[in-house]
């Protein structure tokens, strides 16, 4: 009874336009922001900021950036760790060769680099579709593979091949401890979140969705899908950019190509499905399932006192989460997202069945 939109009249077209159109909504997303913002800094450790938080978040939001390509646009990509890579080089790269760089300045060209880059392997979608243009993006993973191995320039000229980041510090605030790092990430999280969705409910949007749905009606009634294509890959890339910048910058620290394998392409994939595709909030859903539940699995035989070794362990927490994924393919295959919207559609009429 008291998730109701009985009696909240709108009376203007602000009103009627605004993203979380329940009075409910909107309180309930102001406590967890007041949660995440102002509860949660004070009361985690070090290790929950480093392990958890801060992972989470940074996948949250290139998990977010796929979405907008895959789930939104319906152009398939398996090179999204290319384009974090490209973020994070270019960011690394603006800092090292330009003295006094800002953080946030290198982190938006990061962006802006792997936007651009994006924009480019993006061009064989106006021709191509399905499987065959899942090839051509991972091709983009391939070549990045090979150009941050074999092109010194990339790294600075490293020996080894691994680059650091240079100490966080945005307008005099040095961002040192695990705390800030979090509300730093979450901070951009929630910009870009904000962008995105408004994004997706304007024109721009609604022109992504119908090249999703039938590209050939859409180009019959006027959509450009040149523009529509490439918009997408390029708003995507440009997100994608900026959390593998914070994945390098905040994250590690220090990484090498490694880190930005083939691996973390297919991890964002499963994130964007098993949340929900063509949701923001579904971003969020898959990157806190592929987070939290390896911790859970790894944990729980720990908490139950069953004596398990750390290889068998490992292979019963492989082993279940394939099967909670696939579980959660058969059950429900628009994703948590989906759940989550039939909870709330449920929670409008209880007590009522319908």
């Amino acid at each position: 009874m008291f998730y109701r939109e009985n009696g909240q009249f709108k009376t203007s077209y602000a009103a009627d336009q605004q993203i979380f159109g329940v009075t409910q909504d909107r309180v309930a997303i102001l406590a967890i922001l007041a949660l995440a913002f102002l509860v949660i800094p004070f009361v985690a450790s070090d290790y929950t900021f480093q392990a958890i938080l801060i992972p989470f978040v940074i996948m949250s939001l290139g998990a977010l950036g796929l979405n907008i390509l895959v789930g939104y646009c319906g152009q398939i990509s398996l090179g999204t760790a290319a384009f974090m890579a490209v973020g994070a080089y270019a960011a690394y790269n603006l800092q090292a060769r330009f003295e006094g760089m800002p953080l946030l300045l290198a982190l938006l060209g990061g962006g802006v680099v792997a936007m651009l880059f994006g924009i480019v392997f993006g061009l064989p979608s106006l021709r191509i579709r399905g499987l065959y243009l899942a090839v051509a993006t991972l091709a983009a993973q391939f070549f990045v593979d090979w150009l941050t191995t074999r092109a010194a320039w990339v790294t600075n000229n490293s020996s080894s091949g691994s680059v650091s980041a240079k100490p966080l510090a945005i307008m005099g605030w040095n961002i040192d401890t695990p705390m800030e790092k979090y509300l730093l990430c979450l901070a951009i999280l929630c910009v870009l979140g904000l962008a995105a969705k408004n994004l997706v409910r304007s024109s721009v949007g609604r022109e992504w969705m119908a090249m999703r749905d039938m590209d050939v009606a859409a180009a019959v009634i006027g959509i450009r899908p040149t523009y529509a294509k490439l918009s997408a890959f390029a708003v995507s890339s440009f997100i994608v950019g900026i959390a593998g910048a914070l994945w390098g910058f905040v994250h590690l620290g220090a990484w090498e190509p490694a880190a930005f394998s083939l691996d973390r392409s297919l991890q964002l994939l499963f994130m964007i499905i098993i949340g929900g595709l063509g949701s923001v909030v579904g971003s969020i859903f898959g990157a806190a399932f592929f987070v939290l539940l390896p911790l859970l699995l790894t944990n729980i035989p720990h908490w139950l006192g069953l004596p398990l070794s750390t290889a068998t362990a490992t292979y019963l927490e492989h082993m279940i989460f394939g099967v909670l994924i696939v579980f959660f393919l058969i059950v429900e295959p628009h994703g948590l997202a989906k759940l989550w919207a039939t909870a709330r559609q449920k929670l409008r009429v209880w007590p009522f069945p319908h």
